[in-house]
């Protein structure tokens, strides 16, 4: 199960990196956008979006960004501090998500109240108030579950806080 969550971490955390980048390449007078690095004959910014702040840099030097999925797959290792990062972008994620779900759950009801208003249909009806339940369960088993993924999350980011490094036990 641990090894299991890991590995979606990573796989989540390579694809979210991805997506929150953006690279701005200038030619002359043309500007484009591009998800991936710029052509050689362009100049290039990087802008990227993190726990909600955006940063534009001059980028023209190219980088190769090293996937962390790919790292553990080839057995290297992600340092204490990046995989805490990691875990902390994924749990700030998880909790964006559940605000997003709130603001889903409160447009679908607000959208079952139109239709029962436009069928004049009592607030009391039966069939209303299914459809009010089946909303309110769908979005609480939603939240419940990235709920319980930020409590294991937690744990685990506990875990490797508490841990001392292999080179600590040895000056001790």
């Amino acid at each position: 199960m641990a090894k299991r969550l890991l590995f979606m971490l990573f796989a989540l955390s390579a694809f979210g990196a991805q997506a929150n980048t953006i690279y701005k390449c200038m030619k002359d007078e043309k500007v484009v956008f591009s998800q991936t690095v710029c052509p050689q004959e362009f100049r290039q910014h990087k802008i990227e979006y993190q726990l909600g702040i955006t940063t534009e840099v001059d980028s023209d030097k190219r980088e190769l960004k090293e996937d962390p999925l790919k790292a553990l797959l080839n057995k290297q290792t992600i340092s204490k501090e990046k995989l805490l990062q990691l875990l902390d972008g994924e749990i700030y994620r998880l909790k964006q998500e559940n605000s997003y779900f709130e603001i889903l759950r409160a447009s679908e009801i607000q959208k079952l109240d139109r239709k029962r208003y436009w069928q004049t249909k009592p607030k009391d009806d039966p069939s209303y108030g299914l459809e009010l339940q089946e909303i309110t369960e769908r979005f609480n088993e939603l939240t419940k579950n990235n709920i319980n993924v930020i409590r294991v999350l937690n744990q685990h980011k506990m875990k490797i806080s508490a841990e001392t490094p292999p080179d600590e036990y040895m000056s001790n």
